[in-house]
């Protein structure tokens, strides 16, 4: 998922790995005086299993100490592009709509982040049958929209035939690719249904074309969630989503700031996995992180109720929030299973040495200091990250042995290739930080012998514009990490070439058929062990045409302020667990 997706480990055939929640103060290595420093390639892992029926009950546990009332707040950089969960493919966007968008399952998590897979408006994670290839899923009963009127099944099929209509384009593929008939079918607009989504009763089930042991963790992506049939307006359901939470959208003014407020026919008897301690969340949007973090560090009048869904500690000021010890207690720290990595678009830059010339000269050391150092963010060098199964330790173009780049090495490949002065044209996403990154970019791809152009572009339109097969970009900003437990969900989307489109997320749109033909392999191996082992050579196959630049592991920062209760980590949707706050009195 876009930005940044999954991190667990689940314990039902299919492996993955998760994050503990990391809060250490000191030095990294115990003598100094900064910040001990997360890693993530010795990341702890934990299990995310299948819950029980009993599981999937609510209400949800109550959080030790929490108390009814006030108002939740956000400083955040930008609003969202997309809240139609058909078009939902962002960490940010999913994050903010947990609170207004249920899906049949979902994570419920307990009070250190740890999360099950439930049942969230179905009665439990489902039923497989056929090996995989037939689930099944009984509604709740007692769900209603925020008019009041009751979620019925009709509303169930919709959600999942409107996933192919026309409109629907930057959203997950995985059912529609998996759906009998999905191939040819066209959505639900000109009246027509899809014979593979049944419903029978309070039943719906799904037939696929393969099996899919891992179907019930698919659906708790927040691009599953359910749609009202009656509210769906097409197109403009992006701009003002229907609710069936604990909350609703009382206002949004689009850039600038969106308001929740409670949905009074949400009962918590049906939810075993939101929490509603706060009357209000009123996110707001247009703060740079310098901005953010200056005002949470203040603390005053309401930002001392403020948290943040996208903005971590600014890097300017990473030293001196972590090494504070009065800061630092208003930090949640997680490592992420996200690979934040710069993708080399094939269809332009074909040579093999220009791209293998991009990796050589990459400063990663130098970007990494701009971000903040190694409290923020760990060296790449492959695609998955060390905390996600799979992952196969190998250094191709030299990252471990000289961080800083090796400029000579480059320029010498693009000799070899007669492409000395090749142009680049690179996209990435509008911030200040981002901003001075790109400027070391430059300048050490300049050393190298390109000629690079920046093109700076609004973080919330990024993925829309990197999405389009013409974007007229060379090298773009991206980054990745599991939409749930398994390889096929890092390689599918992003690197088969059967997953090549407008809006599609194979944003290097890399087409080799023996990368094709490995990922389909992949997919196919029952053997949890044998399966992570050929995800891991995908990701060293993909590394030797040298498709993408690996850039961090991301180690995340989230400050907030002083009055704001319960802030803990959500690994099932790797953000900040909004349902589970509360304002202190």
């Amino acid at each position: 998922m876009a930005f940044s997706r999954r991190n667990f480990l689940i314990a039902t055939g299919v492996a993955a790995a998760s994050t503990s929640v990391l809060t250490a103060c000191g030095s990294s290595d115990g003598k100094g005086s900064g910040p001990q420093v997360p890693s993530v390639s010795k990341g702890k892992t934990m299990n995310i299993p299948v819950g029980t029926k009993a599981d999937s009950t609510g209400p949800a546990p109550e959080v030790s100490g929490a108390v009814k009332g006030g108002t939740i707040y956000s400083l955040d950089q930008f609003d969202m592009d997309h809240m139609d969960p058909a078009q939902i493919y962002v960490s940010t966007e999913g994050a903010i709509t947990i609170p207004i968008l249920r899906g049949l399952t979902g994570y419920r998590i307990d009070d250190k982040g740890g999360c099950t897979l439930v049942g969230d408006a179905a009665t439990d994670a489902g039923t497989m049958k056929d090996g995989g290839r037939t689930w099944s899923f009984t509604l709740k009963d007692g769900i209603k929209w925020e008019d009041g009127s009751d979620l019925s099944m009709d509303d169930v099929r919709h959600t999942f035939e409107r996933l192919f209509a026309g409109f629907v384009t930057e959203g997950p593929r995985y059912v529609q690719q998996w759906l009998v008939g999905g191939d040819k079918y066209k959505g639900p607009y000109e009246g027509k249904k899809l014979d593979s989504v049944e419903i029978s009763g309070k039943t719906v089930t799904f037939r696929l074309t393969e099996p899919r042991a891992d179907f019930n963790y698919t659906l708790a992506m927040r691009g599953y969630s359910l749609v009202s049939k009656k509210k769906d307006t097409k197109e403009k359901y992006d701009k003002r989503p229907f609710s069936c939470g604990p909350y609703r959208i009382e206002s949004r003014s689009i850039g600038k700031s969106m308001t929740y407020v409670r949905n009074e026919h949400w009962d918590p008897k049906t939810d075993s996995i939101r929490n509603n301690y706060p009357d209000k969340y009123v996110f707001q949007f247009g703060f740079q992180p310098v901005a953010s973090t200056d005002r949470f560090i203040s603390d005053r009048g309401n930002d001392q109720y403020a948290m943040t869904i996208f903005n971590e500690v600014a890097a300017e000021r990473v030293a001196q929030v972590l090494t504070d010890a009065k800061l630092k207690k208003r930090v949640l720290t997680a490592v992420d299973t996200v690979t934040y990595y710069w993708p080399i678009n094939m269809t332009r830059i074909k040579d093999l040495k220009v791209r293998q010339a991009i990796n050589w000269a990459w400063p990663h050391q130098q970007l990494q200091t701009i971000r903040g150092g190694r409290a923020t963010s760990e060296i790449a060098s492959t695609i998955l990250s060390p905390v996600t199964p799979g992952y196969s330790d190998f250094d191709l173009y030299g990252t471990t042995k000289k961080p800083g780049g090796d400029p000579a090495k480059a320029k010498a490949l693009l000799k070899e290739a007669g492409k000395v002065g090749q142009k680049l044209v690179i996209a990435y996403q509008q911030s200040d930080n981002m901003v001075k990154q790109a400027v070391q970019i430059k300048n050490a791809l300049e050393e190298a012998g390109f000629v690079v152009v920046n093109k700076q572009i609004d973080k919330s339109t990024f993925y829309t514009q990197i999405g389009k097969i013409d974007n007229g970009y060379d090298l773009f900003a991206a980054g990745w990490s599991p939409d749930w437990p398994n390889g096929y969900s890092v390689f599918y989307p992003c690197w088969s070439g059967k997953n090549i489109g407008n809006g599609r997320s194979n944003y290097a749109q890399l087409n080799d058929p023996s990368v094709n033909k490995a990922i389909d392999a992949a997919s196919k191996i029952a053997d949890v062990d044998a399966a992570n082992k050929a995800w891991g050579a995908v990701d060293r196959q993909i590394m030797e045409q040298a498709a993408v630049v690996p850039d961090y592991h991301s180690i995340r920062n989230w400050m907030h302020g002083s009055k704001v209760g319960n802030v803990i980590y959500d690994s099932g949707n790797t953000c900040v667990a909004l349902c589970k706050l509360y304002a202190m009195k």
